[in-house]
């Protein structure tokens, strides 16, 4: 961050630890940190705070921020990679295909994971007819994960004219099942216009 403040430049790092509890005895723990992980978040905040009180660079964007991703299982649920082992008398506990207690972001990230997109790149966030919808770098990505949200043909549209690269939706949140099989053909008529 520092470099990057003095010559206006765009570098980025990654930084891996361990989320190793704090000693309840520790001068860190009666901080209130509970973990090293904790102390390491912090330490870059203090950083960041410290690199824009100083001279930065006429170009450089005052990037200071950072994302904090944790390793976690899967978000879909187990019958999702093993069909083969699913019992038919609980087929209606899996009605939903993804994990009960995962978020819209978790999802957004294991998306970006599974299909290469860089977890570095910008998210925005914005509610389009009163869905959430990610916006990953522009219009590279655009996701609604809204559960039972009632995506229907009008959302699809005005999504579609932001003219996203790709674009994914939770199954469980399409207002019916004909939206559902039309949004390819609603996204290439929209494109061709």
């Amino acid at each position: 961050m520092k470099l990057n403040a003095k010559d206006g430049g765009n570098r980025k790092f990654i930084m891996v630890q361990l989320p190793e509890p704090c000693g309840q005895q520790s001068d860190a723990f009666l901080a209130g940190y509970k973990s090293i992980a904790e102390i390491s978040k912090e330490r870059i905040r203090r950083a960041g705070k410290i690199v824009l009180e100083d001279n930065c660079h006429k170009n450089w964007n005052k990037d200071i921020g950072f994302r904090v991703l944790k390793i976690d299982a899967s978000n879909m649920a187990d019958v999702f990679y093993t069909p083969a082992a699913l019992d038919k008398a609980n087929l209606d506990l899996l009605a939903d295909n993804i994990k009960p207690d995962r978020t819209p972001e978790d999802l957004l990230f294991q998306v970006m994971l599974d299909w290469g997109v860089d977890l570095a790149l910008p998210i925005a966030q914005e509610t389009i007819q009163g869905k959430a919808v990610f916006f990953v770098d522009g219009n590279a990505l655009a996701a609604c994960f809204d559960a039972h949200s009632g995506v229907d043909e009008a959302f699809v549209k005005e999504l579609a004219k932001r003219q996203p690269l790709r674009v994914v939706f939770r199954d469980a949140g399409f207002k019916d099942d004909a939206t559902k099989i039309n949004i390819a053909q609603i996204f290439k008529l929209l494109l061709k216009t």
